[in-house]
């Protein structure tokens, strides 16, 4: 009966270790799922922080081109009053321009009016010349496809041309009635005081008269002058000192 115990007592070890493997495999495989749980829980939490961080970075930018559009808007709203301000001027500045054209017009009129005037009384030189300048301007008035700034540009042009023939030497060559003759002459103009005429033989010579209206013969010995003025007015020979008679002036 010895024997017997000793055998009773593995078994009993036995069966108990069997339990006891049974137990720990459980108790691994256990460890083992909540491991699995535990990864597969990080990676949701990870993917969630990734989503939310990725979010958080999308309302970071989001703000700043909230912040950018702002700005946008702002500046635009100062460009849109000042163009609002603008209209409102340009409105204002074409209703004064229509005042001004309506009160132009006449003013040039008259203007023109006053040059054919002044040129009918002047010393004659360039008749045609000046005559076709006037005219230019009196169809130039009636004409619409030319702005009223342009009309009032080339009237000021037009006295400005007989400002400057005041103050200037000229030499040119036009037809006149010499001795019941139309004969080719020289005309010499210096300034406006005197308006001399040669003929291109030489021979004969006169100056415009302002009171008698006509051209008066000058003395032979003057011949010699006139030659010199025309040489001077033509760019052939320098300036230089003329002593001519004066007629022209009043």
């Amino acid at each position: 009966m010895k024997g017997v115990k000793p055998l009773i007592l593995a078994g009993i070890v036995a069966a108990s270790a069997a339990v006891h493997a049974n137990d720990l495999n459980t108790v691994i495989d256990k460890s083992s799922e909540i491991n699995n749980l535990a990864a597969q829980s990080q990676t949701k939490i990870d993917k969630i922080a990734d989503s939310m961080q990725g979010r958080l970075q999308q309302f970071k930018t989001l703000n700043k081109e909230i912040d950018g559009l702002a700005v946008y808007n702002a500046q635009l709203t100062k460009q849109l009053n000042n163009q609002i301000e603008e209209m409102e001027s340009l409105n204002l500045s074409m209703d004064q321009v229509s005042i001004i054209e309506r009160q132009i017009t006449p003013l040039m009129l008259r203007m023109i009016t006053g040059l054919e005037q002044f040129v009918a009384l002047d010393v004659p030189f360039l008749k045609q010349e000046r005559k076709q300048r006037l005219e230019s301007l009196s169809a130039m008035m009636e004409r619409a496809d030319i702005t009223s700034s342009e009309k009032f540009r080339r009237v000021l042009e037009a006295y400005q041309v007989e400002v400057d023939y005041g103050r200037t030497i000229e030499a040119y060559t036009a037809l006149l009635d010499v001795d019941n003759k139309e004969r080719e002459v020289d005309f010499l103009r210096i300034g406006r005081l005197e308006l001399i005429y040669l003929t291109r033989d030489g021979k004969q010579a006169g100056s415009w008269d302002q009171q008698s209206q006509s051209f008066v013969a000058l003395p032979d010995s003057t011949i010699s002058q006139i030659n010199k003025g025309l040489r001077i007015a033509r760019k052939q020979l320098a300036p230089d000192m003329l002593t001519l008679p004066i007629h022209a002036a009043e």
